[in-house]
């Protein structure tokens, strides 16, 4: 069972990545998980989140602005971007939050 992103007291960002798979999805989950695993490295990462049915919805959580542009910029993750823009997606949305206040159970 995937477990909540263990986040520091805010401010801290979201990045929201909403999608739809296309037909062609071989690979996909080895570069997900990829992707997880090299995020985790990255400065400013504290966590991810993720769910996937038809529509998938993937948050990762980020100490700051720049740490979410060092992420879009980093050398591999910009080759699966352009994998999923060409060949996995039939449609998706990024969407980057401020995170002001947050609430746990």
């Amino acid at each position: 069972m995937a477990t909540l992103a263990n986040t520091p007291n805010p401010p801290y960002y979201c990045v929201v990545f909403t999608s739809r798979l296309s037909n062609d999805t071989e690979g996909y989950a080895a570069m997900g998980a990829r992707m997880e695993a090299l995020a985790a490295g990255q400065s400013g990462f504290l966590g991810i989140e993720s769910a996937r049915e038809e529509l998938g919805i993937t948050v990762s959580y980020w100490q700051s602005l720049e740490a979410i542009k060092a992420w879009k910029q980093n050398a591999e993750h910009l080759h699966a971007q352009a994998i999923g823009k060409t060949r996995w997606y039939s449609e998706f949305a990024l969407r980057i939050s401020k995170v002001e206040r947050d609430y746990f159970l």
